[in-house]
């Protein structure tokens, strides 16, 4: 169950880190947001990301063997950054209609998944 929820909340973390990172530029094309120079949207990301660390500070220290949990450390920084390259895959298919997913990008994740394996192999 822990195992779950840390992975939920690094989901959830994830996706706040990405829109906080690479959402701001698609501020162009929502009005006013355009407009705005770069200390506002500094400070916009900065609150965005304040959400990220409310979900990732929990799921690592929920998810932590000497906590209680499931994962080692090594294991939890790997499916961090294959949940973050997932989120942000996701991101910007559907946000960044002018980037494409490419071949090349579907090998590295494979070999992100092999990267997972081998990190969990005892």
């Amino acid at each position: 169950m822990r195992g779950h929820l840390t992975i939920a909340l690094l989901i959830l973390s994830n996706t706040f880190m990405t829109f906080a990172w690479y959402g701001h530029l698609k501020f162009k094309d929502i009005g006013w947001f355009g407009k705005l120079g770069l200390p506002m949207v500094i400070m916009i990301s900065w609150g965005i990301a304040l959400f990220e660390y409310i979900f990732q500070v929990p799921a690592n220290r929920m998810g932590y063997t000497d906590n209680g949990g499931p994962f080692n450390l090594w294991q939890l920084k790997v499916i961090q950054e294959v949940i973050t390259l997932t989120v942000f895959t996701l991101f910007t298919i559907f946000l960044f209609k002018n980037e494409t997913f490419k071949l090349n990008h579907f090998i590295g994740f494979g070999f992100l998944v092999l990267a997972v394996y081998f990190i969990f192999k005892n």
